[in-house]
This record gives structure tokens, C-alpha cells and sequence, in this order.
């Protein structure tokens, strides 16, 4: 289901985010791919708080390709940080402040993230915490393409199976 190189990454920055005590959880298409999206994977996305940043710095600066810093293009508004763990792109994002726009592009909304409101899972023996489906849901609305539609459905999908 999952590359050994994302297997790597996630249990890299897993395993620095939990030595720190940071509360974080994965977002994005991966986490879609966890409820059953069958789309290509192009990141990594975790969300946490931006003044954890800072407690993470040390040990990920070798592998930051961008940031931290605020990040701002057509569709998204957040504080920023990406990385390349070994040719695996991870995505760390603001959790406090992040914004997306609507499908018209004429207005910015907040995203409310709860980083206490994660759904535990394991993958190949690491438990991560993952964004809940009606949380995924809700974001993924607002975003364009095919993979988002199909995202959505494989989310929707799985909320019926539980």
C-alpha cells in the first residue's frame, strides 16, 4: 500500500514528534489514502502547532526544502515548513492559524484543526494519529481536482464500513 521510502519518513518524523511530546496529526492525501483513497501519493501532510516548530528545528533542518515560514498561494494560507526525508516529501503545517480558499477563490476560510480529536491507527507497527474522516471531509470540500472528489468518496466510504 505504501512505499518503503514513506514507510521510512513517517516512521522518522513519527518518532521526532513523539520523543518532543508534540501533538500533531496527519492530514492530506495520506491520511486519505489510510481511509481508502487508491490515488497516487505526492506528500506527507502533518498539522501541528506553530510553536512546536521550533522543538523540531535541531534534528529536521538537514532535510528542509522549504520554510518554516508563511506560505500563502491560491488555495492556502499557512505557516510552513516541507521537507525531503530520502527522496520522501513531508509537509508540516501551522495548526493554529491555516487557511484555504473556496472553490471561487474570493474568500479565505479558516480550518479549525483539533489536534485532540485524532483517530489512533497503525501502519507496518507505527501508531500514528490521524485527522478524523468528518474533519478530512470537511476540508477536502473546499479544494479542486479529481483526486480530491476521489478522496472524499473513499473517506465517505469508509465512515459507512465503521
Amino acid at each position: 500500500m505504501f512505499e518503503e521510502k514513506t514507510i521510512n519518513a513517517l516512521k522518522w518524523i513519527v518518532g521526532i514528534l513523539n520523543k518532543k511530546n508534540i501533538p500533531y496529526q496527519v492530514s492530506g492525501g495520506f491520511a486519505a489514502k489510510i481511509y481508502g483513497s487508491n490515488r497516487p501519493l505526492n506528500d506527507i501532510d502533518f498539522d501541528i502547532s506553530e510553536n512546536n516548530f521550533n522543538l523540531i528545528l535541531p534534528e529536521v533542518s538537514p532535510y528542509i526544502i522549504y520554510g518554516p515560514s508563511q506560505y500563502r498561494d491560491e488555495k492556502w494560507d499557512a505557516y510552513l515548513m516541507t521537507l525531503n526525508f530520502n527522496g520522501q516529501e513531508i509537509d508540516i503545517c501551522g495548526a493554529d492559524k491555516t487557511k484555504i480558499t473556496n472553490k471561487d477563490k474570493n474568500k479565505w476560510i479558516p480550518i479549525p484543526v483539533d489536534l485532540s480529536k485524532t483517530e489512533e491507527i497503525e501502519i507496518k507497527d507505527i501508531k500514528i494519529k490521524v485527522i478524523s474522516p468528518e474533519d478530512l471531509i470537511m476540508y477536502k470540500k473546499y479544494l479542486d481536482g479529481a483526486h480530491q472528489v476521489e478522496d472524499i468518496n473513499a473517506v465517505k466510504k469508509f465512515l459507512l464500513k465503521k
